[in-house]
């Protein structure tokens, strides 16, 4: 798990927050002090001691509204949140742990940004079907409609990897977030870009622009920097390509992937690109996990593996057989999702039934394979392992 900062006076003898989170854990000697992370942790708790007098100090509605005759009162604006962005294995999920564990808020919700808007999209889809189901004329906006019925069920948001790779998002979020924080919805979001290279190079971005301006005025934003990659600790401690397969190797991957995971089991999850579904077994943040067959053996192409290379920094895949002539096709999707990883210097951990050089020896693209055995070598050595991420 990430080392993060070791308690210090002051607000981090409340009995609850990040920080009494963090000296819980610094106590039982799951992490160390990093100093780093410190700022961070202090601003985590600051944001949980205003969400915490909130409820302490709920605002009553007016008479009218108490008695039913007056519209109901929008809720009060909770405290500006925070956007925490820095590279890779700097820890920032462990910290939104943190302070998601009791943070104060009865409507809360922590959700990977890429799946939060899927569910925008397909709200907005369903009501402007039935918008047109009952004759009404369309919207001229739909979005703050659907921002408003989020806020009535959520009051604080938590969005892991906020990141924006396609058009279709990057043209809805101003307006989305402008009514969102207009309801008074707080937000903390970490990412591995800074605000200013979000949706870096995009179609049409002038127009995205606005939203960049809207982010870092109503967000705090903070940078989790440091030299000192934990995930790359954590993956120095396991082998990435182990062969034979068996029980071991995947006990092993198991390990490996609650270690990236700092400890957690992982959940299905869906992913979206040219409007097509692409189905992630098992997923944390940054990092996810899938059998050989879950890709290589469906009709998965280029666009699949980069929407995956770019959302994850980690993939993990069981039970790579030895290939032949029988299997050109999936011996095809593997060479095509190793080429995207690679591009993309995603961390690849496997089992496989024999060592690179002995997975495709026989069968069309055999002599082709060869550039993704010696990639596949490349991917295990220590300078690859140190790359950054391409998001």
């Amino acid at each position: 798990m990430d080392p993060s900062p070791a308690p210090t006076a002051g607000p981090s003898t409340a009995k609850k927050g990040p920080l009494a989170n963090l000296a819980a854990r610094c106590a039982a000697g799951e992490i160390h002090a990093d100093p780093v992370q410190e700022k961070v942790v202090a601003r985590l708790q600051a944001v949980h001691d205003q969400l915490a007098a909130m409820a302490a100090h709920p605002v009553r509605p007016g008479l009218l509204a108490r008695l039913g005759l007056g519209r109901a009162a929008k809720p009060p604006a909770g405290p500006h949140g925070l956007y925490i962005w820095g590279p890779v294995g700097r820890g920032k999920s462990m910290l939104m742990d943190l302070f998601f564990a009791d943070a104060p808020v009865e409507k809360k919700r922590r959700v990977h940004f890429h799946e939060f808007m899927l569910e925008v999209h397909e709200r907005l889809h369903q009501r402007r079907e039935k918008l047109a189901a009952e004759g009404a004329p369309p919207e001229a906006d739909t979005i703050p409609p659907i921002a408003r019925e989020i806020s009535q069920s959520t009051r604080l948001l938590c969005f892991d990897e906020f990141q924006v790779t396609n058009i279709a998002d990057a043209m809805i979020l101003g307006r989305l977030f402008e009514t969102l924080f207009d309801e008074g919805i707080t937000v903390i979001a970490t990412s591995n870009r800074r605000p200013d290279d979000l949706y870096k190079d995009g179609l049409q971005r002038d127009r995205f622009l606005p939203f960049i301006d809207l982010v870092k005025q109503r967000l705090e934003v903070l940078e989790l920097g440091g030299g000192h990659d934990y995930r790359m600790d954590r993956l120095r401690n396991f082998d990435v390509y182990l062969t034979p397969l068996g029980a071991w190797a995947n006990a092993k991957l198991d390990e490996a992937f609650r270690a990236l995971a700092a400890g957690a089991d992982g959940e299905p999850r869906v992913l979206r690109t040219q409007g097509r579904d692409v189905e992630i077994p098992r997923a944390a943040p940054g990092v996810a996990m899938a059998h050989y067959l879950d890709w290589c053996a469906k009709p998965m192409g280029a666009a699949d593996f980069i929407c995956i290379a770019a959302n994850f920094h980690t993939v993990i895949m069981a039970d790579i057989p030895k290939m032949g002539p029988d299997s050109q096709d999936k011996a095809s999707r593997f060479v095509t999702m190793i080429d995207e990883f690679y591009e993309k210097k995603v961390k690849f951990i496997c089992s496989a039934a024999t060592a690179p050089v002995g997975l495709y020896v026989d069968g069309d693209g055999a002599f082709e394979f060869q550039r993704t055995v010696s990639r596949l070598m490349e991917m295990q050595s220590p300078e690859y392992l140190a790359l950054e991420h391409i998001a």
